[in-house]
């Protein structure tokens, strides 16, 4: 090390409460490394714990106040001075000494008088050791930052691509605007709810809540199978025309099936974005489509949806409708309890009325749009608002 510069050396702390130990142990490190010294455990933990902390600790067992192996644990306990190695220097032959120092995280134990060369010797080892760990650790850091990085990328990536999917069919229909933006907050805010609750808590963790907010926006693509004439119709289906509009729901399930198949992989949220598209118009007592599932039959995730869905739908402008009065889309929801809709959910629903309304206003159509909505949601409802269709022809 004689050739680097002084900035450049190792740094030792030196830690020992008699002074002729330290002036013994500086001179003979002084020319190879830049020393630092500490009379006791406190200023050594100062030290340590500085932002020029040292590289390696020549740390004295027989201290008064802390002694040496409470340093030691001290430092070890630290998330910023654990790496620092630390060799104990002492007087004491014992193999439990030695056994006890070393269980404590100490690197090596030196015997007391010293031997020069043998302090040299272990001071450089150690280092080396130290520097090769730092460069892993440093190597592992970027390394872990990468991963992060590209996994965020990729999950910005898979996002976006949900979200144009979606669109997909959105753009088909022009007045449903951010229908799927607020679906997905309805369905996070209803799950973040019901994740305590003894009938779901098991299936509604964190990760799960998140793979519903991804694949909630895919519910309504098969509504680009739906011809025009059918989709954009603005007065009642006749009987003929519902039963291609209820085809949305296995026209939007076979397409992600293909979509997953052409992976190669399940992939997780696209099973869940499958029972979503699937099953989202199933109704709890049995009379919904396309499979007349009822009860817990139905996947969870598209009881959900059923509850945001309608929701929207209610409070929306449509073709065929004036938007609904919050209090009027939740007087119908209600109705719906133990007929269209898990009673549950429907509680969960009641007390989550306020944040739907909050998501209704953040992510309306237009200026246009949240001034009417604004208007609509602060709206008694008492008003009676004649339904241009029935709910079950509602293509929402």
């Amino acid at each position: 090390m004689d050739s680097q510069d002084f900035s450049d050396r190792a740094t030792i702390l030196v830690v020992d409460d008699t002074p002729d130990n330290l002036a013994l142990l500086s001179s003979l490190l002084k020319d190879d490394y830049r020393v630092k010294v500490a009379s006791n455990g406190e200023k050594a933990l100062r030290i340590c714990g500085s932002d020029s902390p040292p590289d390696l600790v020549l740390l004295d067992i027989m201290m008064p106040g802390l002694d040496g192996y409470e340093v030691c644990r001290r430092l070890k306990a630290d998330p910023g001075t654990h790496h620092i190695p630390v060799i104990f220097l002492t007087a004491k032959v014992e193999l439990d000494a030695e056994r006890k120092g070393l269980e404590i995280g100490a690197v090596d134990y030196i015997t007391k008088p010293i031997s020069p060369p043998i302090v040299l010797a272990r001071v450089k080892t150690h280092l080396k050791l130290k520097m090769a760990a730092d460069f892993l650790r440093d190597k592992n850091d970027f390394l872990e930052q990468e991963v992060a990085k590209r996994t965020e990328e990729v999950m910005a990536i898979q996002d976006v691509t949900i979200l144009a999917m979606a669109s997909l069919a959105e753009t088909r229909d022009l007045e449903t605007g951010n229908h799927i933006r607020r679906t997905q907050f309805y369905i996070k805010s209803l799950a973040g709810r019901l994740r305590s609750h003894p009938r779901f808590a098991a299936q509604l963790d964190d990760y799960t809540i998140n793979m519903l907010f991804k694949s909630a926006p895919l519910h309504d693509i098969g509504k680009v199978g739906i011809p025009d004439r059918i989709l954009l119709k603005p007065g009642r289906f006749v009987p003929e025309e519902f039963e291609v509009m209820k085809t949305h729901t296995t026209l939007g399930r076979d397409a992600i099936e293909h979509a997953e198949h052409s992976l190669g992989a399940r992939v997780e949220f696209l099973t869940m974005a499958k029972e979503i598209a699937y099953s989202h118009q199933e109704k709890w007592d049995g009379s919904g489509y396309p499979q007349n599932l009822s009860g817990d039959a139905i996947p969870l995730s598209a009881r959900l949806m059923a509850v945001a869905d309608v929701y929207d739908a209610l409070i929306s402008r449509r073709v065929y409708k004036e938007g609904m009065p919050h209090e009027v889309a939740v007087s119908i929801i209600v109705e719906g309890r133990g007929k269209h809709f898990d009673p549950d959910i429907v509680d969960a629903f009641l007390e989550v009325q306020e944040e739907f309304r909050t998501i209704a206003l953040e992510h309306a159509d237009s200026d246009a749009d949240m001034i009417r909505k604004k208007a609509l949601l602060s709206a008694s409802g008492t008003a009676e608002v004649e339904k241009a269709r029935s709910p079950e022809q509602t293509p929402s």
